[in-house]
């Protein structure tokens, strides 16, 4: 997982060949005032799903995990702590892998949290096992697809 601020974008562009394109977008609109909904930005290689969603306890929150796409959530306005866990140390599964959601659900404990401020972004990689919408009250954030 990488955790940055959207001012140093720049440093991150050259992780993904998708990463520019994205990032550029993202800089280059006004999204906390757009509709919500998915917003592609390279069809199913690069979209993007804002979204202004209600947070949940810590308890609640399971992790999540991806294979065909990297997320990148990008925190709008409000807080929204993040959970995290190494993918090769989970062991409670809840939802077996499905290719139409691009996701499989574990209810084990995330190892470390992060805290997203608006304008800060986390980059999770299929290794990180992640519990996004952890707080309290609505959001706005966006979840950036990259196709890997």
């Amino acid at each position: 997982m990488v955790i940055s601020s959207l001012c140093y974008a720049d440093r991150v562009k050259c992780l993904h060949p998708s990463f520019e394109n994205l990032f550029n977008y993202v800089l280059s609109h006004d999204l906390l005032h757009m509709d919500l909904g998915r917003i592609d930005v390279d069809g199913d290689n690069v979209f993007i799903n804002n979204i202004n969603p209600e947070c949940v306890p810590e308890h609640e929150q399971q992790l999540e995990v991806h294979r065909e796409y990297i997320d990148v959530h990008i925190l709008l306005e409000g807080r929204e702590r993040l959970g995290w866990k190494d993918t090769k140390t989970l062991y409670s599964c809840v939802q077996d892998y499905e290719c139409k959601s691009d996701s499989a659900l574990y209810q084990d404990l995330p190892t470390s949290y992060v805290d997203l401020l608006p304008g800060q972004f986390a980059i999770v990689y299929p290794e990180d096992a992640h519990a996004p919408l952890i707080g309290k009250g609505k959001i706005r954030k966006l979840v950036a697809k990259v196709r890997l």
